[in-house]
C-alpha cells in the first residue's frame, strides 16, 4: 500500500474533535477510513461522498466491522445537499474542498452546531517561493516515507487488496493559491486558523464559538 499523504494526518485531525462529541459529518469520505476512526469514538457519523463506487466499498469495508458502529454512508454531491442546520458537532473535508466552490464552506459552516469544530485538510498549488521551498522540503521526506511503507508492506504483506486499492479516489489538481485560500476563508470562517503542512497539505480549523 503506497503512503497516503491524507492518512497520515488522520492523528492530527482528530485532535481537533471536541470534547462530549456526538455526531459528524466526513465529507468526501471516499471508502470511509476517516469516518470509521470517527466512528470508533464512539461518534455518530454521517458520510457523503459523490462516488457511488468509494460509497459502496465504503459500505462493504464498514459492513466487516465487528460492531455497531459504523458510519452512514451516502452517495452525494455536498454542494446540492441541503445539509441540517446547527446540527454536527464535528464536520471534516479531507482534501475535497479544491473539487467544488470554495464557497461551499459557508453550508459546512452553517451545519456546525454551537461549540462545533469544521477541519479541512486542503490542498494548493505551487504559486511563491515559500511554496517551492515547503514542497522542496518535503521531496526526500516523502521518498523515505514510501520507502519505509514499501519495506514494511514486503515484511509483512496484506493478505487482500484493500478499499484504497480497488477503488481510486477522482484526481484533481488544485487551483486557489494558499493566499487567496486564506483571504476567502477570513470572510467565510472568521476566526479560523490555517497552517501549512509538510506533505502539501494546509490544515484550516474553524470553531463555532456563537
Amino acid at each position: 500500500m503506497p503512503f497516503d499523504h491524507n492518512d497520515y494526518y488522520h492523528r492530527l485531525l482528530l485532535r481537533q474533535v471536541p470534547r462530549n462529541c456526538g455526531v459528524a459529518l466526513d465529507v468526501g469520505c471516499g471508502t470511509g477510513q476517516f469516518a470509521r476512526r470517527l466512528a470508533h469514538l464512539g461518534i455518530g457519523v454521517d458520510a457523503i461522498d459523490p462516488s457511488q463506487e468509494a460509497v459502496s466499498e465504503a459500505r462493504a469495508a464498514s459492513g466487516r466491522i465487528a460492531d455497531d458502529r459504523s458510519p452512514h454512508f451516502q452517495q452525494a454531491d455536498v454542494t446540492e445537499v441541503e445539509l441540517p442546520r446547527a446540527h454536527y458537532d464535528f464536520i471534516s473535508c479531507l482534501a475535497s474542498i479544491h473539487h467544488m466552490p470554495f464557497e461551499t464552506a459557508a453550508a459546512l459552516r452553517d451545519a456546525l452546531a454551537p461549540g462545533g469544530t469544521l477541519v479541512i485538510l486542503g490542498c494548493y498549488p505551487e504559486r511563491t517561493w515559500l511554496d517551492w521551498a515547503w514542497s522542496l522540503a518535503a521531496v526526500p521526506v516523502n521518498a523515505v516515507a514510501r520507502l519505509a511503507v514499501a519495506v514494511r508492506d514486503r515484511l509483512r504483506p496484506v493478505p487482500a487488496a484493500t478499499g484504497r486499492q480497488r477503488v481510486k479516489a477522482p484526481v484533481r489538481q488544485p487551483v486557489m493559491p494558499l493566499l487567496q485560500i486564506r483571504r476567502e476563508a477570513a470572510v467565510l470562517l472568521p476566526g479560523c486558523s490555517i497552517r501549512r503542512l509538510l506533505f502539501w497539505r494546509y490544515l484550516l480549523v474553524f470553531r463555532n464559538n456563537d
